[in-house]
This record gives structure tokens, C-alpha cells and sequence, in this order.
């Protein structure tokens, strides 16, 4: 196992800061402080926070990247595939619940302060719409596998937001099921 650089442990301190405080809050000193580096130290390896804050999204850009190649060799059949992304609300369950949906919030929160680096962020839900658009059109949903896309996305992230709020684990697991018969239903309708 290869071992972590400083700037990767960096990145990783970031990223988890980043989701639980938000980037606005999040300040040099605190990344520091969790990898306990100097600030003379911190600054070898990035100048700006900005810098950072494009490294986080590279690194959930190959994250994600990563996690949809693995559901291609898990899954044989596309709704299988797409099940892997509704199950995770289940598998990032604790953590939405505490802080959300990590895309959502750094999409949101970027898009507030009207961030530069906002596109680089969306490119995250594009990496998903594209995939499960991918996924559908195998499923026989050529017409409207964009649709089909977007209304999950869209209702993935509304539960994520609502579970949130309301910190309710029995509402996550409520509507995971709800999306898995509704895809349930979609397989169907490919097939006639």
C-alpha cells in the first residue's frame, strides 16, 4: 500500500473540513492544525485556498470516477448498476445525516458565494447524470434516459437535504426502497 503524501493528507483534511464546517469556514489555520503541519509547511504545498479547494474537487472527481468503474464490474445487468447509487444513502447514511449530501453542499455553498471554481464542482453531478443516463439507455430507456437521470439525482438529493433537516434515519431508508421500486418499475417498462 503506497503511503500518503503530505499534500495528499492535506487534501484529505481539506475535504473532510470542507464538508463538515463548508469552505467559507474552513480557514488555513484549521487544515493545519488537522494534519499538523506548520503554516510555513502548509504553504510548500499550496499558496492559495483556492488551490485547495480545486485539489478537493480533483480528488472527488477521481473518487467518483473510481466508485462508478467499480459498480460496472459489480453490477451484470443496468438496474443493478443504478441500485449501487441509490444504495448510497444507505452505505453515507451517518454522515448525511450529520452533514448532507457532500456534492450538494459544496455545489450549493459554492454557488452562494459565486465561487469560480462552482463549474469544477458541477462536474461532480455531471459525472453522475452522464453515468446514470449510460445506465438507463442499456436499461432500454433511449428516449428518455436523461429524464430518468436527472429525476434521480434530483430525488437523491432532495432526501439527502430532508434527511438532513430533519435527522431522520427512518425517512433515508423510507424512500431508498421507494427509489428502488420505482427503478424496479423502469426495468419493467423498458422490457414491454
Amino acid at each position: 500500500m503506497a503511503r500518503t503524501t503530505k499534500r495528499e493528507e492535506i487534501i484529505q483534511a481539506a475535504d473532510r473540513l470542507f464538508y463538515r464546517r463548508g469552505y467559507e469556514h474552513t480557514s488555513f489555520s484549521d487544515i493545519a492544525q488537522d494534519v499538523q503541519i506548520s503554516r510555513g509547511n502548509f504553504y510548500y504545498h499550496f499558496k492559495t485556498k483556492d488551490e485547495i479547494l480545486d485539489a478537493v474537487i480533483q480528488a472527488r472527481l477521481a473518487y467518483t470516477q473510481q466508485m462508478l468503474s467499480l459498480w460496472e464490474t459489480e453490477g451484470d445487468r443496468p438496474e443493478e448498476r443504478i441500485r449501487c447509487f441509490i444504495r448510497i444513502l444507505i452505505v453515507n447514511q451517518a454522515k448525511i445525516l450529520s452533514y448532507g449530501c457532500p456534492v450538494g453542499t459544496l455545489c450549493s455553498e459554492l454557488a452562494k458565494l459565486g465561487h469560480p471554481l462552482q463549474a469544477d464542482a458541477n462536474k461532480l453531478f455531471t459525472l453522475f447524470r452522464v453515468w446514470l443516463r449510460h445506465q438507463f439507455v442499456k436499461m432500454g430507456h433511449a428516449k428518455d434516459a436523461d429524464d430518468l437521470a436527472m429525476h434521480l439525482l434530483a430525488r437523491s438529493q432532495g432526501v439527502a437535504t430532508l434527511a438532513n433537516a430533519f435527522h431522520d434515519e427512518t425517512f433515508i431508508n423510507q424512500e431508498v426502497q421507494q427509489l428502488c421500486d420505482w427503478l424496479d418499475a423502469q426495468a419493467i417498462t423498458a422490457k414491454t
